[in-house]
Protein backbone atom coordinates (compact mmCIF):
# COMPACT_ATOMS: atom_id res chain seq x y z
CA UNK A 1 0.00 0.00 0.00
CA UNK A 2 1.07 3.56 -1.13
CA UNK A 3 1.91 5.50 2.36
CA UNK A 4 -0.68 8.07 1.55
CA UNK A 5 -3.55 5.62 0.38
CA UNK A 6 -4.64 5.92 4.07
CA UNK A 7 -8.32 7.04 3.70
CA UNK A 8 -8.28 9.89 6.23
CA UNK A 9 -5.12 11.47 4.67
CA UNK A 10 -7.25 10.71 1.23
CA UNK A 11 -10.16 12.44 2.99
CA UNK A 12 -8.40 15.77 4.23
CA UNK A 13 -6.41 16.31 1.02
CA UNK A 14 -9.91 16.29 -0.46
CA UNK A 15 -11.49 18.85 1.64
CA UNK A 16 -8.85 20.97 1.90
CA UNK A 17 -8.23 21.45 -2.34
CA UNK A 18 -12.78 21.76 -2.35
CA UNK A 19 -12.74 24.18 0.26
CA UNK A 20 -9.61 25.89 -1.57
CA UNK A 21 -11.45 25.93 -4.73
CA UNK A 22 -14.54 26.73 -3.46
CA UNK A 23 -13.45 30.14 -1.93
CA UNK A 24 -11.89 30.59 -5.93
CA UNK A 25 -14.88 30.57 -6.93
CA UNK A 26 -16.69 32.86 -4.15
CA UNK A 27 -14.18 34.74 -3.21
CA UNK A 28 -10.76 35.15 -5.11
CA UNK A 29 -12.11 36.95 -8.95
CA UNK A 30 -9.50 34.72 -10.10
CA UNK A 31 -9.19 34.04 -13.96
CA UNK A 32 -7.10 30.63 -13.15
CA UNK A 33 -6.65 28.11 -10.48
CA UNK A 34 -4.03 25.59 -9.73
CA UNK A 35 -4.30 22.07 -7.90
CA UNK A 36 -0.60 20.73 -7.05
CA UNK A 37 -0.08 17.42 -4.86
CA UNK A 38 3.17 16.40 -4.13
CA UNK A 39 4.84 13.74 -1.60
CA UNK A 40 7.71 15.56 0.20
CA UNK A 41 9.87 12.79 2.41
CA UNK A 42 6.74 10.88 4.07
CA UNK A 43 3.78 14.27 3.71
CA UNK A 44 1.46 14.88 1.46
CA UNK A 45 1.66 18.51 0.01
CA UNK A 46 -1.52 19.98 -1.35
CA UNK A 47 -1.40 23.18 -2.94
CA UNK A 48 -3.87 25.70 -4.56
CA UNK A 49 -3.28 28.64 -6.32
CA UNK A 50 -5.27 31.32 -7.93
CA UNK A 51 -4.32 35.01 -9.50
CA UNK A 52 -7.40 36.80 -8.20
CA UNK A 53 -7.83 39.47 -6.03
CA UNK A 54 -5.75 38.13 -2.48
CA UNK A 55 -6.65 38.90 1.23
CA UNK A 56 -8.13 35.86 2.29
CA UNK A 57 -8.47 35.70 6.06
CA UNK A 58 -9.30 32.66 7.91
CA UNK A 59 -10.45 34.51 10.79
CA UNK A 60 -13.15 36.06 8.59
CA UNK A 61 -15.27 32.76 7.63
CA UNK A 62 -16.16 29.30 8.70
CA UNK A 63 -14.45 27.77 5.47
CA UNK A 64 -10.58 28.48 6.16
CA UNK A 65 -11.23 27.91 9.51
CA UNK A 66 -12.93 24.51 9.24
CA UNK A 67 -9.64 23.22 7.31
CA UNK A 68 -7.35 24.54 9.92
CA UNK A 69 -9.48 22.38 12.35
CA UNK A 70 -9.72 19.36 10.31
CA UNK A 71 -5.65 19.82 9.61
CA UNK A 72 -4.82 19.98 13.23
CA UNK A 73 -6.69 17.03 13.91
CA UNK A 74 -4.99 15.51 11.02
CA UNK A 75 -1.51 15.84 12.66
CA UNK A 76 -1.07 18.12 9.57
CA UNK A 77 -0.30 22.04 8.67
CA UNK A 78 -1.87 24.67 6.77
CA UNK A 79 -0.12 27.43 5.45
CA UNK A 80 -2.60 30.73 3.36
CA UNK A 81 -0.78 33.03 1.51
CA UNK A 82 -2.73 36.09 -0.14
CA UNK A 83 -1.30 39.16 -0.32
CA UNK A 84 -3.81 41.74 -1.26
CA UNK A 85 -4.12 42.13 -5.64
CA UNK A 86 -1.70 39.46 -6.31
CA UNK A 87 -3.44 35.79 -5.26
CA UNK A 88 -3.76 33.03 -2.40
CA UNK A 89 -2.18 29.92 -2.18
CA UNK A 90 -3.69 27.59 0.19
CA UNK A 91 -0.69 24.70 1.41
CA UNK A 92 -1.53 21.73 3.42
CA UNK A 93 1.04 19.34 4.91
CA UNK A 94 -0.45 15.94 6.25
CA UNK A 95 1.78 13.18 7.21
CA UNK A 96 1.29 9.89 5.69
CA UNK A 97 4.18 7.87 6.05
CA UNK A 98 4.97 5.80 8.85
CA UNK A 99 5.59 6.69 11.83
CA UNK A 100 4.30 8.12 15.36
CA UNK A 101 2.95 10.79 13.03
CA UNK A 102 1.51 8.83 10.19
CA UNK A 103 -1.53 6.74 9.34
CA UNK A 104 -0.15 4.47 6.97
CA UNK A 105 -1.08 0.82 7.31
CA UNK A 106 -4.21 1.92 9.17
Amino acid sequence: MSPCRAPPTETTAYFVVAEALTNVVKHAGARRARVQVDLEGDDLITEVRDDGVGGADPTLGTGLVGLLDRLDAAEGSLAITSPRGIGTTVRATLPCGPGPRGNAGT
